[in-house]
């Protein structure tokens, strides 16, 4: 199993190039089955839940293909994949394939949407929490499917199709808001998603159904409108940067120190973050290139930062910022209302000598003046890039474990920090 071995220690100077975003490339892959067409997506990150997908997709008999390397592309640049979903030859995604990947369970809308039915393996336990999938299956009730629990799977139908309906959402779910928007694509007569998230996956999701010939309009606010039609086609979209890889980055400079650009990152995907930083004396300046993020010599100020659905601070973030505020100069507090179960890093970056207390979902960081290195262990995917963002500013070596978690969502991570000044090496076996 790979290890990522980092020496601290080293200011980050240079360039990093943004991927595109996890998040908005795993349903927009799954929206790929709302179409007999082909919807070609640039800027696709190389992730393993990006292959993990195409496993997903491939059982339902899609075809998936990726374009070969064009003149002047380097390994920064994002793949292009092209996805044929003509035929579905399998309308069921089993337990072994949807246990790997909760998002994968979002096959049910697309699935039922155009073929009638579905029958999808509840997706199980997480490590961050519960996540349950009552909202999701509630959507897919309000828009006409009948649905029923069958041995660990959820079986829905809609053999004349779906309806149009009023989904109101008792809380912000971005998995229900995806699913109400993919199955209300295909429904008959118009659908109004209430409470709807807000975060610019979810936009971006739309502007590509929009592309693909669906009417859909409000994205990125909490009330979505979407008229259904009979068939969507083929499209080409982009995938927006990643505005978690584009935080991640950004504290990681302002822990080890230097200045760097993050090419291609937009930062109105991540204002509340992007303030934090600056709140913490961290420069942060907008160019036409992206993001630019300095720390020369100051100190960081202590913050207090509580997650919330976007547009407020990421919870995707909080692990990360976390083990920024080891360094501050006097105590933080992060409050955690997403997810529980969300500080499991919080006894491995004490093993680097942070002083951490936790109060239920309140977390209390009293900065350090220095980190050591150790072993630590990766939890899950969030948690383990805040245990090398640890590493970066502490002294001697740190040995990551388990950083399989790491290779879900960051592309490419140790050379993106290697050739910007960090030591950092990857240990296979």
């Amino acid at each position: 199993m790979d290890r990522i071995r980092i020496v601290g220690g080293r200011p980050l100077n240079g360039t990093i190039p943004i991927s595109g975003a996890k998040n908005a490339t795993l349903p927009l892959m799954i929206a790929s089955l709302l179409t007999e067409e082909t919807l070609t997506l640039d800027n696709v990150p190389r992730l393993a839940d990006v292959v993990l997908l195409q496993r997903i997709l491939g059982n339902h008999g899609v075809d998936i293909t990726t374009s070969g390397k064009r003149a002047g592309e380097t390994a920064d640049n994002g793949q292009t994949l092209h996805i044929s979903a003509a035929t579905i030859v399998d309308t069921t995604a089993p337990y072994d394939l949807v246990s790997r990947m909760r998002a994968s369970f979002w096959v049910l809308a697309p699935l039922v949407a155009r073929m009638g039915e579905a029958r999808v393996s509840l997706p199980g336990g997480c490590a961050i929490g519960t996540r349950p999938v009552d909202l999701l299956i509630m959507a897919m009730e309000r828009l006409g499917a009948k649905v029923e629990i069958d041995g660990g799977y959820v079986v829905a139908k809609a053999p004349r199709g779906l309806k149009g309906g009023e989904v109101v959402f008792p809380k912000v779910t971005v998995g229900g808001t995806h699913t109400a928007i993919m199955a209300a694509a295909l429904a008959d007569g118009t659908s109004v998603i209430e409470n709807a998230a807000r975060e610019p996956e979810i936009g971006d999701v739309a502007a590509c159904l929009n592309k693909m010939g669906a009417r859909i309009s409000g994205a990125g606010t909490g009330r979505i409108v979407v008229e259904g039609v009979s068939k969507l086609h083929g499209a080409r979209h982009a995938v927006l940067p990643d505005r978690i890889e584009t935080g991640t980055y950004a504290m990681a400079v302002a822990m080890a120190g230097g200045d760097i650009l993050l090419q291609n990152a937009r930062p109105e995907l991540l204002q509340a973050a992007l303030d934090v930083l600056t709140i913490s004396g961290v420069a942060v300046t907008p160019t036409n290139q992206g993001i630019r993020i300095a720390r020369n010599g100051g100190h960081l100020d202590p913050v207090e930062v509580t997650t919330a659905p976007f547009p407020e601070f990421p919870t995707d973030l909080q692990a990360q910022l976390m083990a920024l505020m080891t360094r501050a100069r006097g105590t933080s507090h992060i409050v955690e209302t997403v997810f529980e179960n969300r500080f499991m890093h919080v006894q491995e970056l004490a093993r680097l000598g942070a002083r951490i207390q936790l109060d239920g979902e309140r977390a209390t960081i009293e900065g350090v003046e220095q980190l050591k290195g150790a072993p630590v262990m990766a939890t899950d995917l969030r948690a383990s890039v805040s245990l090398v963002i640890a590493a970066l500013a502490a002294e001697g070596e740190t040995i990551v474990n388990r950083v399989y978690h790491l290779d879900r969502g960051f592309e490419r991570l140790e050379h993106k920090l290697g050739r910007c000044g960090a030591a950092i090496e990857r240990l296979s076996g």
